[in-house]
C-alpha cells in the first residue's frame, strides 16, 4: 500500500511550530515499529496465537510455568533483535540530542529505540523492556541490561528444521492431523519442550530465584519513576509547546490523558497514524495536524528543519 502524500499546507504549518517550540512530548506506541516488520503482541503469526498472549503475561502465569512464559519472551526477544530500527527512530533519538526540552514517552517495550541511541533520560519506558531481566523476587533488587540471544543455551530458537514457534511448524503439525477436515491453523498447537528451572535464567545476586522480563505484566503497577518523571515534565512551569502522537490509538490511560494535560499546559497536538480514525481520546481541537502514513516516512519528514535528513544506518 503506498503511503499517502503528506498535505504541504498543513507540513508547512507544522514545521513553522516545531521550529518555535522549546518543550516537546511524544507519545510512542506500536506504530513506530510497523515498518521494521516486528509481530504485534497480540496479531496473527507464530505459535503463539493458540497460546492467550495475555494470559502469559502475568506473574501468575510466570509462576505456574516458568518455562512456558520464557519461551514467549526469548521468541519476542529475538524477533525484536532480528528487527532494526527505522527512520523514525533514529529521527527521534536525533531531535532528543538537539533539542534538550524533549520528552518521548513509549508504551513499546522491542528495545529498537534504545538501538537507535535515543538518549535514556529523554526515553520514558512505561511498559519496561523485553531487554531488561531482573530478580522475580520482590526482595531482591537485581535488574541487567541484557540483549543476549537466547537468553540463556536451554531457549535457543533451531536454527536449522522447523522452529517450534513458528507457524511453518503449526502447518506441519496441521499435515499430520488433517484427516480430511478442516483445520484452522490458529487452533493447532505444538508441544514446546519444557525447560528445567535450572537451566533458566538465574539472579546471580540471591542465587535463590528466577529472572523475569523487566515488562510490566497485567496487574503490575506502572513504574512510578516513569509516571514521576513525565508528570514532572508536564507540571514544569515553562508549560508544552507541542505533543506529537505517533502510532498509538492512545485511548488506553494514562497515556490517553496526556493529551489532554499537554493541551492544558499550551501544547498543540499532531497525530502520526495510519488510521485516520484514531483520533485523541478527547477528540479533536482546533489547531490539530493529522499526518496519516507510516511513521518511518513521516516522522523523518515532520522533524527535518531540526535534526536535517536522517541517513539509512545498517
Amino acid at each position: 500500500m503506498a503511503t499517502p502524500s503528506i498535505d504541504k499546507h498543513a507540513l508547512d504549518s507544522f514545521h513553522a511550530h516545531l521550529s518555535q517550540s522549546k518543550r516537546v512530548l511524544a507519545l510512542l506506541g506500536a506504530g513506530l515499529s510497523a515498518s521494521s516488520g516486528l509481530p504485534t503482541f497480540r496479531g496473527a503469526g507464530g505459535l503463539w496465537r493458540s497460546h492467550d498472549s495475555i494470559s502469559l503475561a502475568t506473574p501468575e502465569a510466570f509462576a505456574a510455568d516458568p518455562s512456558l512464559v520464557w519461551h514467549f519472551y526469548n521468541y519476542r526477544r529475538h524477533m525484536a533483535l532480528q528487527a532494526q530500527p527505522n527512520p523514525a527512530h533514529y529521527a527521534l533519538a536525533e531531535l532528543a540530542r538537539k533539542l534538550p526540552g524533549f520528552q518521548c514517552l513509549s508504551q513499546n517495550v522491542d528495545g529498537l529505540s534504545q538501538r537507535a541511541e535515543h538518549p535514556p533520560d529523554q526515553l520514558q519506558l512505561l511498559h519496561g523492556t523485553l531487554f531488561e531481566l531482573k530478580c522475580a523476587s520482590r526482595r531482591c533488587d537485581y535488574h541487567e541490561t541484557n540483549f543476549t540471544d537466547p537468553v540463556v543455551p536451554a531457549l535457543a530458537i533451531p536454527t536449522g528444521g522447523v522452529d517450534p514457534t513458528s507457524n511453518e511448524a503449526r502447518r506441519e503439525a496441521a499435515a499430520a492431523q488433517d484427516k480430511g477436515q478442516d483445520l484452522d491453523i490458529s487452533d493447532v498447537k505444538v508441544p514446546i519442550p519444557s525447560i528445567s528451572t535450572k537451566d533458566l535464567p538465574q539472579c546471580p545476586k540471591c542465587n535463590a530465584h528466577l529472572l523475569r522480563p523487566g515488562v510490566v505484566w497485567f496487574g503490575e503497577s506502572l513504574p512510578a519513576s516513569v509516571l514521576k518523571n513525565v508528570d514532572d515534565f508536564i507540571d514544569a512551569d515553562a508549560g508544552i509547546d507541542l505533543i506529537i502522537v505517533i502510532g498509538t490509538s492512545a485511548k488506553v490511560y494514562p497515556a490517553a490523558g496526556y493529551i489532554d494535560e499537554a493541551r492544558e499546559k499550551g501544547a498543540r497536538v499532531c497525530v502520526v497514524n495510519m488510521d485516520t480514525n484514531d483520533a485523541p481520546a478527547s477528540g479533536w481541537a482546533e489547531g490539530d495536524w493529522l499526518f496519516q502514513g507510516d511513521a518511518a516516512t513521516v516522522v523523518p519528514e515532520l522533524l527535518k528543519p531540526v535534526i536535517g535528513e536522517i541517513k539509512a544506518k545498517v
